[in-house]
């Protein structure tokens, strides 16, 4: 079983900052409290085939995190997929932005996650969870993204 979750928010900044902030993945923990460390593998500007390596806290859990960029078209869309192997993981995710006529930037983010063996069993309650929290986190990137 697999599904997506999604969010969008509006930001109260020009595309291009708010790309280059989610460009850097080092960014993460400032919008997504399960994030407790990340790195970019190699440690230069983010591109087609960068790695961040981070670890992440979900449901009382820290598991190792592996996401390489599949695509990165500045200043509208990243995609990503995890290359970890984990019970449970996302298979693609990105982010597309769009200029607002106010210079602000219109930003969408989505993952799609897979249950791997007994993930199969869990994937449900992760995009429950997911799902539940998207507004929020959706917020939380806005809130971020304006603060940096």
């Amino acid at each position: 079983m697999s599904g997506q979750f999604e969010a969008t928010t509006d930001v109260n900044r020009p595309i291009e900052e708010v790309f280059a902030f989610l460009a850097d993945g080092r960014n993460d923990p400032k919008f997504s409290p399960r994030v407790q460390r990340i790195e970019r593998v190699p440690d230069t500007p983010t591109a087609v085939g960068t790695v961040f390596r981070s670890t992440v806290k979900d449901a009382g859990m820290k598991t190792g995190r592996e996401f390489r960029i599949t695509e990165f078209d500045a200043p509208h869309r990243i995609r990503w997929a995890e290359i970890s192997k984990n019970i449970v993981t996302a298979a693609e995710g990105g982010y597309d932005l769009e200029p607002l006529p106010n210079g602000g930037t219109r930003v969408r983010i989505f993952n799609v996650l897979e249950g791997h063996g007994l993930g199969k069993l869990l994937v449900g309650l992760a995009l429950g969870a997911a799902r539940k929290d998207a507004d929020a986190f959706g917020r939380r990137i806005k809130a971020a993204a304006e603060a940096s």
